[in-house]
């Protein structure tokens, strides 16, 4: 099953840069989202986290980071906790991914996600490699941020090592997305 916008959608998505490739870009907007199961946390306590479980209730902003504790992905992690209520309103959830392990990320869920998302060990790349979201020669994953709507179909495919602009990005792409309802 294809996602169809409307064109309002597809300008808006365009706009914000959500349809060209970013640099060194993961999977490509228009890509079918590889499904995943994986070890979380949320709040110090540990889950096993499916994407296609979390599809079946809305978007889903999955984001990949190289390390938690570090400065880009601890401002990363504020900004997306500071930004959980709009996801919410706008029936999306948010998981965050790097090669962590898990007992270093349920530290990591409740003092810098302060308890409002979920973030996911893949400590051997796996789920990593297949969203092409692995640093080359490094054992860690790009900041890669993508939104996958519903039909498993990603909407936002956007890379840059800078957390700056990951947040305002995938809300727009799940402003846009719930739009073209």
């Amino acid at each position: 099953m294809r996602l169809l916008l409307p064109i309002s959608a597809f300008c808006a998505l365009a706009s914000i840069g959500t349809l060209a490739s970013p640099a060194h870009a993961a999977l490509e907007t228009g890509a079918h989202a590889p499904d995943f199961t994986a070890q979380a946390s949320m709040g110090g306590h540990q889950f096993s986290y499916h994407l296609a479980d979390a599809l079946k209730t809305g978007p889903v902003v999955l984001y990949f980071y190289p390390a938690a504790f570090t400065k880009g992905c601890t401002i990363e992690a504020h900004d997306f906790a500071e930004a959980i209520p709009q996801f919410k309103e706008m029936g999306a959830t948010v998981i965050g991914i790097s090669m962590d392990p898990i007992d270093k990320l349920t530290k990591f869920s409740v003092s810098e996600c302060r308890s409002a998302f979920p973030v996911a060990a893949d400590p051997n790349g796996t789920v990593t490699n297949s969203y092409k979201a692995k640093m080359p020669a490094k054992h860690l994953a790009s900041r890669t941020s993508y939104v996958i709507a519903p039909d498993g179909h990603i909407v936002l495919s956007y890379a840059s090592m800078s957390p700056d602009e990951h947040v305002e990005r995938a809300l727009a792409a799940v402003k846009a997305l719930k739009a073209g309802h």
